[in-house]
């Protein structure tokens, strides 16, 4: 998923991609805790998925608000 891709999307696209990939990390953290974590990599794409997801969120609520 890249940022292009995101800005195309509304943002209650964005709000549910968002819970998706929270979903999907706090799921990656226990696997992690219990020691069944196979790609250990996938937190930080996750993690950098969400960043990009909020950064998207936020750069539309701003041209919103002007």
């Amino acid at each position: 998923m890249n940022a292009k891709e995101l800005r195309d999307k509304t943002p209650d696209q964005l709000r549910d991609e968002l819970v998706n990939l929270k979903k999907e990390a706090f799921n990656l953290r226990f696997q992690q805790a219990t020691g069944q974590l196979e790609n250990a990599s996938r937190m930080r794409t996750v993690r950098r998925n969400v960043a990009r997801v909020m950064t998207v969120l936020n750069e539309k609520a701003a041209a919103a608000a002007k």
